[in-house]
């Protein structure tokens, strides 16, 4: 299990333009509603227009941007409804991943968590946040990966950019370390075999991001 930062390693000019677009979107540096224009980004780049239109069609795939009539590609409207339906979503989701988790958790699991969470120190000592938001979607969605429901990985894998997104813009409300320190006290539960407190902290966590929207 690898927790190396290999989104950040593009492998053709295709994925550096998608990579490059991606976290400025993420950022909230290309805004909703702005106009993505093929030419222009194959200039900024320096590449053909062939790399950009297949970054920006990854980019539609995962709906952050969006064909508009007279003016092509645009970058895509998140609204506060969408988090919150997202985010209700997860808490059913999740909690039931979670508990299906910890029935097959072993060493090397916990390692590989624990790894996170440095990485995530790390990020904060670096004053990343993107590389930050990357590693909560990472902790999380481990226990999608292991919870051994295809389907809850699917709908993760469908969601997490919209999650990414929305956090990347509003993470300035989680100061210092609070995120690792609260994703530290996930693990020390999950270490503890308590499932029903593992699973109360989780769900608690995520209600800030509903409240934050309503």
């Amino acid at each position: 299990m690898d927790t190396a930062h290999t989104s950040s390693l593009p492998t053709s000019l295709s994925e550096h333009v998608y990579l490059a677009l991606k976290k400025k979107i993420m950022k909230g540096e290309l805004a909703p509603g702005q106009r993505l224009i093929v030419l222009d980004i194959a200039k900024q780049f320096d590449v053909s227009q062939a790399p950009v239109r297949e970054a920006l069609e990854r980019l539609k795939q995962e709906g952050l941007i969006v064909g508009k009539q007279n003016k092509g590609s645009v970058v895509s409207e998140i609204t506060h409804k969408e988090i919150r339906d997202i985010y209700e979503l997860r808490q059913l989701m999740e909690g039931h991943a979670l508990r299906q988790t910890m029935k097959v958790l072993t060493a090397e699991d916990i390692r590989y968590l624990e790894g996170i969470l440095q990485q995530m120190t790390q990020a904060v000592d670096e004053q990343d946040p993107y590389r930050l938001v990357e590693l909560d979607m990472q902790f999380h969605g481990y226990f999608y990966e292991r919870s051994g429901n295809e389907l809850f990985l699917d709908i993760w894998n469908r969601i997490r950019t919209k999650i990414m997104r929305f956090i990347t813009v509003t993470n300035q409300d989680h100061s210092g370390y609070s995120i690792p320190n609260s994703h530290t006290e996930i693990l020390d539960l999950i270490k503890s075999g308590d499932v029903d407190a593992t699973e109360e902290k989780l769900i608690r966590g995520l209600d800030f991001y509903k409240r934050y929207t309503s």
